[in-house]
């Protein structure tokens, strides 16, 4: 489930909404800046979300965005820090959501998918080490932001969705935004997509507390699957599993609690 870790009250909030509405796009800048710092919200009203008055400069929203939560948090791979320049994430969030897109905040796209904080997503795909010929796959892709910034850094990149209407909408949205370099590819997630694989480059868009076996088998020589684990119910960690031979290595990164995937979770324990 997708959470709240706001440290100010609903009235305070949308108090800076009211401002930021009101006032000009330097303004609208300060309230992302307000959000980035003070505010971690995933279903906020729709009034605090609906822009209103003058357009928002998503170009410097993007900056900000970069420079308090990407950098800050040991992301600073040139290339890397390019793609999360250049790929607007306001195309990747419902209309009504895209006033603070840039937000330190987790946006649901489609029922069980959601955009994590940009820190986490870009700390993840820095773990995975995208390299320019890589073949990747990321699993749940919901409404296609990591595949869209995987885009400019590998040489191929296929979206997997189990819903033909999430497919389609991922589609349109490639088209709409001249990105040649990723598919999106209907199917079951917890199967993979075998037929496509080897793959060099495997990401998870989801927390998940168990792996389908399909995962880490589709991974090539070197291959490198990044994906976030729940631990507990407070605590879940970004790990690394890398392919050498027949052996599959793992290695932990940083900690996170993204949105999950459900549907991986363990089987309740029997109790007496």
């Amino acid at each position: 489930p997708l959470r709240h870790h706001s440290a100010t009250g609903p009235y305070e909030r949308a108090e800076i909404a009211g401002c930021c509405v009101a006032r000009n796009q330097a303004i609208a800048c300060t309230y992302t800046r307000a959000l980035i710092a003070r505010s971690r919200v995933i279903n906020a009203p729709e009034h605090l979300l609906i822009p209103r008055g003058p357009r928002m400069d998503f170009a410097a929203a993007r900056r900000i965005m970069v420079d308090s939560q990407i950098r800050p948090n040991d992301v600073t791979d040139p290339d890397i820090v390019a793609a999360f320049m250049s790929t607007p994430r306001e195309a990747f969030v419902p209309r009504s959501k895209q006033a603070v897109a840039y937000g330190e905040l987790e946006i649901e796209t489609s029922p069980g998918r959601a955009l994590w904080t940009p820190r986490d997503t870009a700390k993840l795909i820095t773990a995975a080490d995208p390299k320019p010929a890589d073949l990747a796959l990321v699993i749940g892709a919901g409404a296609g932001y990591e595949a869209a910034l995987l885009s400019g850094l590998v040489d191929t990149v296929i979206a997997l969705e189990d819903d033909d209407d999430v497919v389609e909408s991922l589609t349109e949205r490639f088209t709409s935004l001249d990105i040649d370099d990723a598919v999106a590819v209907a199917g079951p997630i917890e199967a993979g997509l075998k037929e496509q694989g080897p793959f060099d480059l495997i990401l998870v868009c989801g927390m998940v507390q168990t792996l389908p076996s399909a995962w880490t088998e589709q991974l090539a020589e070197g291959g490198r699957m990044a994906v976030v684990m729940e631990l507990d119910r407070d605590l879940g960690r970004g790990r690394v599993f890398t392919r050498a031979g027949d052996t599959v290595s793992a290695a932990d990164v940083f900690d996170a609690r993204p949105p999950k995937f459900t549907a991986f979770d363990k089987p309740p324990a029997f109790q007496f």
